[in-house]
C-alpha cells in the first residue's frame, strides 16, 4: 500500500470515525431522555429554577430581569381556627357518604326480648352499624299497562295512548338511554361491557341495539355540540390541538386512524371534533370566520392557516420549546441556562395568577416581568446559534432552531 492509498484510507476512517461518534451522541441524548421519562420528574408544571445559573445567565447578557413585588405578611389571625366541617355521614368505621346515598336499615331483634324474661327488659335506645353493600345491576323494566275501552254505542275499542319517550318506537327508557351514555362516555364503560352487564342481570340486549341507541342519542344531542362549538369558536383567546384516535373499521381485526381536534375557549368550554384526516382542510373548516388569538403547539398547518389569515394571531406554548430542550439531557451547560430562563418565566406567570390579574392589569404585569426574560431568552439563543462547537446534527443546535422558528412565527 502506497503514501496515496494510506491517506485516502486514513481519511476514510477519520470520517467513519466522525460519523459514528455523532451517531454516538445522539444515541447517548435519546438513552438520557428515555431515562428521564422511566425514572425522572415528568411534570412540566414543577420547575426549579437554580438561582446561580440564573443570575450568570442575565448578568452575560447585561439583563436585569425585575422582580414581581413579593406578597404582604398576612396579618396574625385574631380567631383560632375552625376545624372544616365534613359534609354527610361519617361513621365509627370510617365510612362517609352524603345524603343523597339511599340507607337500607335493617333491624336486628335481639334475643332476650323473645324469652322467658323478656318483660324484664327495656328498650332504651339503639346503636347503629354502617356497612358497604351493593346490589345487583339497577335495571328494571317498566310496565305501561293500558286499559283498553269499549264504547257501548258503536262498539269500537279504545287504548289509552303511551307515554311519549324521546326516540320513538324504542324500547328503552329515557332513564336507560342516559345511563349507557354516561357509563360510556364519563366512566369510559363500552358498550361490550354494559352488554355482559346487562346479560349478568338477566336482561337479553343485542349488542347492536346499543350502538343504535347510541348513535340515536348522537343525533339528538348534535344540535348543542354544535351551539358549544360556535360558543368555544366566538373566545378571543383559542387554544387548539389534535390527537389520534382509533374508530371504524378499517380492515378485519385493524381500526382506522383518525384524529380528535379539542378546541378550548376562555368560557372554560371544551369541545372535540372528529375528522378522518390531520389536514389542514379540518383547521379551515373548524376556524372559518374565526379572528383572535390562536394558541396552539409546532404544528405547521397552524401557522400557514394563521399566516392566510390576517386577523388571527398565532401564539405557540412555551412548553413545547422547554421541552425540545428537555429532551437534550444536561451534557450541554447551555440546556440549564435555557430551563433557567424559561422557569423564570413560569415563576412570573405563577406570580401573576396568584395576584389573578386580568385585563390591563395581567398586561402591564407581563411587560414589566415578563418581557425582559423572553427578550433576554431570544438574546441568548442568538449566542447560541453562532457558537463554533454546535454541530447542525446536535440536539441543542435541533431545539435552538426549535425556538427560532417559533420567534419568527410571532
Amino acid at each position: 500500500m502506497n503514501g496515496v492509498e494510506k491517506a485516502t484510507r486514513t481519511e476514510q476512517l477519520e470520517a467513519e470515525n466522525k460519523e459514528l461518534r455523532a451517531r454516538l451522541d445522539v444515541l447517548e441524548q435519546q438513552l438520557s431522555w428515555l431515562k428521564r421519562q422511566m425514572f425522572g420528574e415528568k411534570s412540566e408544571r414543577r420547575i426549579v429554577v437554580d438561582p446561580s445559573i440564573q443570575a450568570s445567565l442575565f448578568a452575560s447578557l447585561g439583563v436585569t430581569v425585575p422582580s414581581p413585588p413579593p406578597e404582604p405578611p398576612a396579618p396574625p389571625s385574631k380567631r383560632p381556627r375552625r376545624k372544616k366541617s365534613r359534609q354527610g355521614t361519617v361513621t365509627d368505621e370510617g365510612l362517609r357518604f352524603g345524603a343523597d346515598v339511599p340507607v337500607e336499615v335493617i333491624e336486628v331483634p335481639a334475643p332476650e326480648l323473645t324469652g322467658a324474661d323478656a318483660s324484664d327488659y327495656q328498650v332504651i335506645s339503639t346503636k347503629s352499624t354502617y356497612r358497604l353493600a351493593q346490589r345487583p345491576g339497577s335495571y328494571v323494566v317498566l310496565e305501561y299497562r293500558r286499559s283498553v275501552l269499549k264504547h257501548g254505542p258503536s262498539g269500537k275499542l279504545k287504548t289509552a295512548p303511551v307515554p311519549g319517550n324521546v326516540i320513538e318506537r324504542s324500547l328503552a327508557d329515557v332513564s336507560f338511554m342516559a345511563g349507557i351514555a354516561i357509563d360510556k362516555c364519563l366512566y369510559h364503560l363500552p358498550l361490550h361491557r354494559q352488554h355482559q352487564r346487562l346479560a349478568a342481570c338477566g336482561l337479553k340486549l343485542s349488542r347492536s341495539t346499543l350502538t343504535l341507541i347510541m348513535a340515536r342519542l348522537a343525533q339528538l344531542l348534535a344540535p348543542i355540540a354544535l351551539a358549544q362549538l360556535q360558543s368555544v369558536c366566538s373566545s378571543k383567546v383559542l387554544a387548539m390541538d389534535e390527537t389520534t384516535m382509533k374508530a371504524g373499521r378499517k380492515q378485519p381485526g385493524k381500526m382506522h386512524l383518525g384524529y380528535f381536534w379539542p378546541l378550548y375557549g376562555e368560557r372554560d368550554e371544551v369541545s372535540f371534533t372528529f375528522a378522518n384526516t390531520r389536514g389542514q382542510t379540518v383547521i379551515q373548516d373548524l376556524l372559518a370566520g374565526y379572528e383572535g388569538i390562536l394558541l396552539t403547539d409546532g404544528y405547521k398547518v397552524y401557522e400557514q392557516h394563521a399566516k392566510k389569515h390576517p386577523g388571527i394571531v398565532h401564539a405557540q406554548c412555551w412548553a413545547h420549546v422547554r421541552r425540545k430542550f428537555e429532551e437534550v439531557g444536561k451534557d450541554d451547560p447551555a440546556v440549564a441556562e435555557a430551563l433557567a430562563a424559561i422557569g423564570v418565566l413560569y415563576e412570573q406567570e405563577a406570580w401573576i395568577r396568584k395576584r389573578k390579574l386580568a385585563g390591563p392589569d395581567k398586561r402591564q404585569a407581563r411587560q414589566d416581568y415578563c418581557a425582559p426574560v423572553v427578550d433576554a431568552f431570544w438574546t441568548w439563543c442568538d449566542q447560541q446559534c453562532h457558537r463554533l462547537d454546535l454541530a447542525p446534527s446536535n440536539p441543542l443546535s435541533k431545539a435552538l432552531k426549535y425556538a427560532m422558528n417559533r420567534r419568527a412565527a410571532l
